[in-house]
């Protein structure tokens, strides 16, 4: 045998030995994605690996992270943080990526592959593998994920979750009920004696006595009184255990009368003029044969509660304004205009499209309506009776709209939550069946009260110094519409309130002494959702309140706005109204309140007492304390662009909108307000004694606007977060399908002149 020697290695290494006392370098580990959860909230299904669509063009900047489902929302979470933005809408309850399960109108999964679509309800089997899930949104926002690399099973599962727990099959299965019966018990150490006050709550709820009778001397309605025959709902089921009547109507009266009212529904006093007219909502009388005796007992009641006796008029709503079914469909139509459709090839086809849904029409005709009430309350000295069919939608947008207009307390902060708490809450509102928070109730949703709020930008947006609150307020108001967490927009009437809340706290084992603003607060306690900071953009920089303030001498003093009277004789020949030039007004169109005037506002040939009325009314300066009375043009009236439109990257201007009115017109007014806190602490020099310099400026969480003055060496440059849909974000929804160059655009790009998109298409030069 022959010996085989090993052969020697060839390969050589250079690097040096690796040494034992170097420590190993460890990787970082991966971010684990972890929810923000609430008391009681649970986390029911999950997937991994989900990309968020941001841009509907490319994938460049997508979100990668985990899509979550609990008892409470629908929750993304990123796997990189986002930067973090120095002035930024941060929500107590929800993330940005959050999206509460009230707020979900459909549930679309998409198979892309296949080409299936499916919208999902409750209990519903999927029969494919989702690779997109597509969620429509209330307050208007269209969210897309993709699951391309998350697993197909996990996929399907946290869709039927989102599906199943977006459509509650009871009301107590919404999450506030489990979330505030858990943060009561957890919060029994902060109470003393087994209860605590309201706390910083100021607006009045309206479920007791008190309330009312705080109201009925308020406005001076020494005729009326509260009354309790309604005490645990004996009489209706929908109105409030406390009602205010006519003095001369007993309660023996009121309980003979009621079966024959629409839901033992009685007449409802809502408020009362200076001059002793009376604004009262009332339901149809159900039967026939007794109508005549009622009405004849009804109106004498309230006639004699007017200092001069003058007889009542009744509006019959039902007959001159639409119908909750109309409503709805025009507010789909202009959602699906402004959210989903993609732009026409020319604003004046996307504006027809506007017109033709009828909303704006439909906000002008309440605002109209409301008008005439209050020719015939404060021109004609003469009580109202507001008449619906059951008293419980339309009544709730013309009396409020009524009250708004005429009362300039209702238009304060605390002012407009009692109205909402008074002719929405308390009056039975079906909050729960138009807002369809049950997804059970299709031909009953209608979008009332956000029509309400339209109208109450619509007078804002023409008298921006006569209101406190801010068109974010009304914003946030709607959205908060969809958070299940408050009672206020929860229920149908009071009675259910009361019932639903009586059988959660026996569930949840609270003493029937508690009050129940306590374990089930309602919306007006803006600390549960929003911090100080944040609240601030609820105030109106040019808010003119009842007196305005000013320092004299070191004292702060005040003066107060004279009230002007209206009458029917003309005097002066001014040439504005309402901050318009007179000729701006000239063409008017049917059914305006607004008549054809002359330069001189003098009488026209038969002219009729409520044309008179607001002739004279618009001839003058604009009372911001006083009455105030819409332009109702169809010129005057304008979309709502921050709460349609906010969420539409297209329509987003950037260091543009109203914001930056808003933003300068704030520093202004924080100015002022440092120069005045300056001025209550100067005290004048003291001979031979140096004064102390004294903090100017208080500290931040009592500034009562959101953007503070600038320094004087800080040049006066607007922010670069600063757009048209600020405070929100338009980042991440998906509006549309397509974007279409418009008229501008293509000008820009070489169009010779404005013609047709076939025109453009066939110019060849």
């Amino acid at each position: 045998m022959f010996s085989v020697k090993p052969m020697k290695p060839t390969f050589k290494s250079y690097l040096p030995p690796i040494q034992s006392d170097v420590k190993k370098t460890i990787e970082p580990p991966i971010k684990k994605l972890e929810p923000n959860l609430l008391p009681g909230e649970i986390v029911v299904n999950e997937v991994n690996f989900v990309r968020k669509c941001i841009s509907a063009e490319s994938s460049q900047d997508d979100l990668w992270g985990k899509l979550i489902c609990t008892n409470f929302k629908v929750s993304f979470i990123p796997q990189d943080d986002p930067p973090k933005q120095k002035f930024k809408l941060s929500h107590i309850l929800l993330g940005e990526d959050d999206i509460p399960l009230t707020c979900l109108e459909q549930v679309v999964t998409v198979n892309d592959a296949k080409g299936k679509k499916k919208v999902l309800g409750s209990n519903q089997k999927l029969k494919f593998n989702p690779t997109e899930l597509i969620l429509y949104c209330k307050d208007l926002r269209i969210i897309r994920f993709c699951f391309h690399e998350a697993g197909p099973e996990s996929a399907k599962k946290v869709c039927l979750a989102i599906a199943h727990y977006s459509h509650p099959a009871d009301l107590q299965l919404l999450f506030g009920f489990e979330y505030h019966g858990r943060r009561y018990h957890e919060s029994k150490g902060d109470r003393v004696n087994g209860s605590k006050p309201r706390g910083r709550l100021q607006t009045p709820i309206f479920d007791c006595s008190s309330d009312w009778d705080r109201e009925i001397k308020r406005t001076g309605a020494s005729e009326w009184r509260v009354c309790s025959i309604n005490e645990s709902y004996a009489i209706s089921p929908s109105l409030p255990e406390y009602i205010v009547v006519p003095v001369s109507l007993t309660d023996q009266n009121l309980k003979q009368y009621s079966s024959s009212f629409t839901d033992q529904r009685i007449p409802l006093w809502c408020w009362n003029h200076i001059n002793g007219s009376a604004l009262v909502r009332m339901a149809s009388i159900n039967d026939p044969l007794q109508q005549k005796k009622i009405d004849q007992r009804v109106f004498t009641a309230i006639t004699k509660s007017h200092p001069l006796h003058i007889e009542v008029i009744v509006s019959e709503l039902d007959k001159w304004l639409p119908g909750i079914q109309d409503i709805q469909s025009a507010f789909v139509k202009i959602r699906n205009i402004c959210v989903i459709d993609p732009f026409e090839e020319t604003e004046e086809r996307w504006l027809s499209a506007v017109e033709n849904s009828r909303w704006l029409e439909y906000v002008r005709a309440f605002l109209k309506h409301s008008a005439e009430i209050v020719y015939h309350l404060d021109a004609r000295n003469t009580s109202v009776i507001l008449q619906e069919e059951e008293d419980r939608d339309l009544n709730c947008v013309v009396s409020s709209l009524v009250q708004l207009m005429l009362d300039p307390h209702y238009r304060s902060l605390t002012g407009f939550q009692s109205l909402v708490q008074k002719e929405w809450v308390m009056a039975g509102h079906r909050f729960l069946d138009r807002c369809n928070h049950l997804k059970k109730s299709d031909n009953k949703e209608s979008p009332l009260f956000m029509l309400f709020l339209d109208c109450v930008w619509q007078m804002m947006n023409q008298y921006p110094a006569a209101f406190e609150i801010t068109e974010f307020y009304l914003t946030a108001l709607s959205d908060s519409m969809w958070i299940p967490l408050f009672s206020t927009f929860l229920f149908n009437s009071p009675k259910q309130r009361a019932q639903h809340l009586m059988d959660f706290a026996k569930n949840k084992a609270i003493p029937q002494v508690e009050d129940q603003v306590l374990y089930f607060p309602p919306v007006w306690n803006w600390s549960l959702q929003f911090s100080s900071k944040d609240q601030t953009l609820f105030n109106n920089p040019m808010y003119v309140g009842k007196g305005a303030a000013c320092v004299h001498n070191g004292e702060v003093k005040s003066f107060t706005r004279t009230k002007k009277s209206f009458s029917f004789t003309l005097k002066g020949t001014s040439t504005l109204r309402n901050g318009l030039n007179g000729g701006e007004d000239e063409l008017t169109r049917q059914g305006s309140l607004v008549s054809p005037l002359r330069p001189d506002f003098s009488p026209l040939k038969d002219e009729s007492p409520s044309e008179r009325f607001f002739r004279d009314w618009f001839s003058r300066p604009a009372d911001q304390q006083g009455s105030l009375i819409p332009l109702l043009m169809p010129s005057h009236l304008a979309l709502w662009k921050l709460f349609f439109l906010r969420w539409v990257p297209e329509a987003c201007i950037v260091k543009g909108g109203p914001i930056t009115a808003y933003h300068a017109i704030s520093q202004l007014v924080d100015e002022i307000e440092i120069l005045q806190n300056q001025l209550r602490q100067y005290k004048g020099p003291s001979p031979g004694k140096i004064t102390p310099a004294r903090p100017s400026r208080p500290p931040s969480d009592q500034r009562r606007m959101y953007f503070s003055t600038s320094s004087p060496n800080d040049p006066p440059t607007l922010p670069d977060f600063l757009t048209s849909s600020f405070p929100y974000t338009t980042a991440g929804n998906l509006c549309r399908r397509s974007i279409y160059g418009t008229p501008i655009s293509k000008f820009l790009n070489g169009a010779k002149t404005w013609l047709s998109t076939e025109t453009l298409a066939n110019d060849t030069v």
